[in-house]
């Protein structure tokens, strides 16, 4: 998506060899008009969707964004952190590795709204090692839904997340993919 490759130039960076802040427009503060048309991009790539599934709190605001261009289906998302509201005995759990901040969360989604038959599209702000991805997927393997793919505002195909997923079998979908980093720069695959 062009406009989203236009938008990590003009105000991304690059933090190292491996990290790239986008927090002014994806991930602390987001752009609504970009993530309208992230929402419609990945529906056109997509049929038979009943349910959007994502993580908290980066993935929610693209998880609504595209769960509205489908006739606005459920979009539920895992949780990071257990609640006094949450039965953890009535809860699909599974452990995620962050690339980012480098802790291990467990997460939880309500078996209320994660159902067998549901046909699940992943979407979530990053994919680097696939680690985020491959949790919700196990999510919904423990739920008995159909994952039907995984849609990626930002990939860093570099960090081999897309691979592992592609090795279960399962579609991705990414609006602009990082080849790699080069002297504080975007190389755009």
């Amino acid at each position: 998506m062009e406009e989203l490759k236009k938008k990590i130039l003009e105000d991304g960076y690059v933090i190292g060899d491996d990290i790239l802040k986008v927090d002014s427009f994806i991930n602390h503060q987001i752009d609504t008009a970009l993530l309208d048309k992230l929402g419609k991009y990945f529906s056109t790539k997509f049929s038979g969707v009943t349910k959007i599934l994502t993580i908290e709190a980066s993935g929610i605001a693209f998880g609504v964004g595209v769960a509205r261009y489908y006739d606005n289906i459920p979009m539920v998302f895992a949780k990071k952190s257990k609640s006094k509201t949450v039965d953890m005995n009535n809860v699909y759990k599974t452990e995620i590795k962050s690339f980012t901040r480098g802790v291990e969360s467990v997460v939880t989604v309500s078996k209320k709204y994660l159902n067998k038959g549901d046909n699940i599209l992943i979407v979530d702000d990053f994919l680097a090692e696939g680690n985020a991805s491959l949790g919700l997927v196990d999510l919904c393997k423990q739920a008995g839904a159909n994952v039907v793919g995984v849609a990626i505002v930002i990939e860093k195909g570099f960090q081999g997340g897309r691979k592992k997923l592609e090795d279960l079998g399962i579609r991705v979908e990414s609006a602009a993919i990082i080849d790699h980093f080069e002297d504080g720069k975007v190389v755009f695959k």
